[in-house]
């Protein structure tokens, strides 16, 4: 039977790959709860650091398999979530890089919205897709889509469900590289090995601080980070780091 998702450790980057192409990798349960299993599996793994997440084929992921979505009923819904949040992404302590090799949408555009970096493929189509099929802003989209390009745009893009270009996202602040699209995986996995070479301590810190600092003020932040400060000139590995260490 074919993975639904594919892993590949090397030089302490995991490479996640969504494996549907014939579907443009559109999301069915057993893909998205292996989805899961890996990304919690990379976050333990010792050997891994930073984590890429992308697409086999042609797409990176369309969003749900709409010919499932068909049978489903409102109660399943809600339990499904209730067993399994589907956030795991926002909940790493490693960064993660999402690799948008093709076309995005839906569910699959809110997984590369909770990774902390997106590459782009020239030419991809993206789309929010909800509003076309009378679905309102899944996996938490209404919350990271304003953050990254503001109340005006992701209203625009929510609403109006249109198709746009890599080279709008980037525009938007949705992607922060673009590359053509036989660059894009090993571009994100090249950027991904830099991140794998810094502490891991600090990075895990600062997506914390990061995401907390979106909701709280000013003083909070000033004192969190004294208080995080602290802690981590209290760590032997921080001296280690400093030049010359």
């Amino acid at each position: 039977m074919t993975e639904l998702v594919l892993y590949d450790v090397e030089d302490r980057v995991a490479v996640l790959t969504l494996n549907r192409p014939d579907r443009l990798n559109a999301l069915v349960p057993p893909m998205t709860n292996r989805l899961l299993d890996l990304l919690e599996r990379a976050d333990r793994d010792e050997d891994v650091r930073a984590v890429v997440l992308t697409g086999a084929g042609r797409g990176f992921c369309g969003g749900a398999d709409f010919e499932r979505m068909r049978t489903v009923e409102a109660a399943s819904v809600m339990d499904t979530h209730r067993e399994r949040r589907r956030d795991v992404a926002m909940r790493l302590t490693k960064p993660l890089v999402a690799a948008v090799n093709g076309a995005v949408g839906g569910a699959g555009l809110a997984y590369a919205l909770m990774a902390d970096v997106r590459f782009a493929a020239a030419g991809a189509k993206w789309t929010t897709a909800f509003a076309r099929y009378g679905l309102v802003a899944e996996l938490g989209v209404s919350w990271l889509l304003p953050r990254l390009v503001g109340v005006g745009r992701a209203k625009d893009l929510l609403f109006s469900a249109r198709v746009f270009t890599s080279e709008e996202a980037y525009a938007y602040g949705l992607a922060e590289f673009l590359h053509p699209a036989d660059r894009v995986l090993p571009e994100a996995v090249r950027y991904a090995r830099e991140l794998a070479a810094v502490s891991p301590h600090s990075i895990a810190q600062m997506r914390e601080q990061i995401h907390a600092d979106l909701e709280r003020g000013w003083e909070d932040a000033y004192w969190d980070a004294a208080g995080r400060t602290a802690r981590s000139v209290a760590r032997d590995a921080y001296r280690d780091s400093l030049p010359g260490g």
